[in-house]
């Protein structure tokens, strides 16, 4: 059975208290993990390995939830001159960071394409939408 979009958000808000130690009132759809929850790089590694833990029952042994390397938190694409260029991601940059997160909301970043604002991306509900995504994919 899927789960409903409150338990995925309830297994999500459990991670982060847990990885990055924050209070459930903290935990809000529009939080960023950066800005508003204090995540570090290293976090993302260990929310990562605990969402994994957190859905592993809910997928079939054949497609297991797992998040591959760079799929929920790209990696590398600032250090790229194709991709970014004067402190502004390219077209080439934004359809990159489009195609490797499907689960985020760009309307609002794409008129700036500020590298600045990238961890502003990375929000509680970007989480859960791409948990939901994930288990559509590997439950079915």
């Amino acid at each position: 059975m899927a789960l409903s979009r409150t338990e995925v958000e309830s297994r999500v808000s459990s991670v982060l208290e847990e990885a990055l130690g924050v209070d459930a009132d903290e935990i809000t759809p529009e939080a960023t993990l950066i800005n508003d929850l204090g995540a570090e790089s290293i976090d993302f590694l260990d929310i990562s390995f605990q969402l994994e833990k957190a859905f592993e029952g809910d997928c079939s042994p054949e497609t297991p939830f797992k998040i591959e390397q760079g799929e929920l938190f790209p990696e590398n694409v600032l250090n790229d001159p194709e991709l970014v260029e004067d402190g502004r991601l390219t077209d080439n940059g934004m359809a990159l960071l489009k195609q490797k997160m499907p689960h985020v909301d760009f309307s609002e970043f794409e008129s700036d394409r500020s590298v600045s604002k990238i961890p502003e991306l990375f929000t509680v509900k970007t989480l859960v939408d791409f948990c939901e995504r994930k288990l559509a994919v590997c439950a079915a």
